[in-house]
Parts: C-alpha cells; structure tokens; sequence
C-alpha cells in the first residue's frame, strides 16, 4: 500500500467522523437554541414578575393613602359639625374639598396602575404557555441528542480506533499536511482522478474539475502523493481510472 493509499484510508475514516459527528452536532445545536429561548423567556418572566410586583406594591401603598384621607375627612366633618361660626365651618368644608381631590388623584393614579397589573399578569399568563410549549420542546430535543448520542457512541469510538491504527502508517509530514487540508476543506481535502474521455487519455479533478497533465498519472502510479495543480487536493486513483492510467502506460 503506497503513502496515497494509507492517506485515503485515514480521509475515508474522517469522513465516516464527520458524518457521525455532523448528526450529533445538529441535535446539539437544536437543543442549544431551545435552552436560549427558555433563557430568553425567562428573563421576560422575570422582569414581568419584578414589574408587577412593584406595581402591586404601589397600589397598596395608594391604598393606604386613601385610607388615610378617608379617615381624615371623616374627621374633619365631625370637627364641621361642632363648628361655632360660619367661618370655621367654610375652613373645614374648604379642607375636605382639598382632600376628596387629593383622593381623587391618588384614586384615578391606582386604578391606572391596577390596569396596568393586569396587563401584566395576561402577559405572564401567555408567557407561561408559551413556556411550557418551549419546555416540551426542550425535552424532545434533549431525548434527541441523548439518543443520537448513544446511538453514535459505539461505532464512533470503533471509528476512532481505527483511525489511531491508521494514522501510524502515514509518515507524520504526510499526515500534517492532510490534517491541515481536511480541517481546512473536509471532503474537498481529497478527490478522486475522473476519466474525461478514455480514448484520448483525458483525466481531470474529481474536486476542481479542471484536467490533470500526464506527470500526475506517472506520480500516482509511482505511488507518490500527488496534489492537483490547480486546487491543491490530495489526488487519488478509484479503480476504473488505476485500469485506464495503467493500460495507457503500457
């Protein structure tokens, strides 16, 4: 087996890595992007949550206010109705007139935000459902790349052990060329010389596409690692052009 052949071997098994990988690495980043959206969600319920509870906290405290000049109005008609002279009966009319205003103020300010609380508390409840839509989400996605996981698990690892096995037979200049040219262009790291036109000995890049001179046939037939000109793959003989290259050269 000539160094382009051992190469092969190992591109083979990475794209086997790859393809594994690649379902595992979908399922992951569907369930990623479930976990943002319930963040997302959450941080909107939270700060709905905050809201409200300020609001509610405000309402009361109007409440009390309220209360309060209640109390002192009721006082104040019970002052008018001991009231000597006309004019302090006028003071304190004048007095509860300032205060129902004041309480009408404070009253129309709470019915505001009690409007609002509710806004809040719809918007919370939608929140919710649309949670819980996402949570189920969440855990079909989660059931997913588990499975995925172990569906891959085993044959992943026999994968990788093979590849151990195979990358101690390509010499380590080889070997880092490759490694750079896959992480760099994975399936494009490698191609395939395809016959153009067999009759006139024609042959180009399964990758570039572009045709290949003579000198790469006699280097791959040499057993000699063999880039395309033009790309910069890492050629290779299939079967049906090995035959063809072989019967031109004799």
């Amino acid at each position: 087996m000539d160094v382009t052949q051992r190469v092969l071997r190992v591109y083979q098994l990475d794209r086997q890595l790859t393809g594994l990988q690649a379902r595992l690495k979908t399922a992951e980043r569907f369930l990623a992007e479930q976990n943002k959206q319930l963040q997302a969600l959450d941080t909107r319920r939270q700060a709905l949550t905050v809201q409200s509870k300020q609001i509610a906290a405000a309402v009361a405290n109007q409440e009390t206010e309220i209360k309060g000049i209640d109390d002192r109005i009721e006082h104040i008609r019970e002052q008018m109705n001991q009231a000597r002279t006309n004019k302090d009966y006028k003071t304190f009319l004048t007095e509860i007139n300032s205060l129902k205003a004041d309480r009408s103020k404070v009253e129309e300010e709470a019915l505001g935000r009690m409007a609002k609380s509710d806004e809040f508390k719809a918007q919370l409840e939608a929140l919710e459902t649309q949670r819980a839509e996402r949570e189920r989400m969440h855990d079909v996605a989660d059931a997913d790349c588990k499975a995925r996981k172990a569906e891959i698990s085993t044959r992943l690892a026999e994968l990788q052990s093979e590849r151990a096995k195979a990358v101690e037979e390509v010499p380590a200049d080889v070997l880092a060329q490759y490694e750079r040219l896959y992480e760099l262009r994975e399936e494009d790291a490698m191609a395939p010389v395809e016959i153009s036109d067999r009759k006139r000995h024609e042959y180009n890049c399964g990758a570039c596409m572009m045709s290949l001179p003579m000198e790469v046939s006699i280097s791959l037939l040499g057993g000699k690692l063999t880039m395309c000109s033009n790309c910069q793959c890492i050629l290779f003989l299939p079967a049906e052009a090995a035959e063809a290259l072989t019967s031109n050269k004799k």
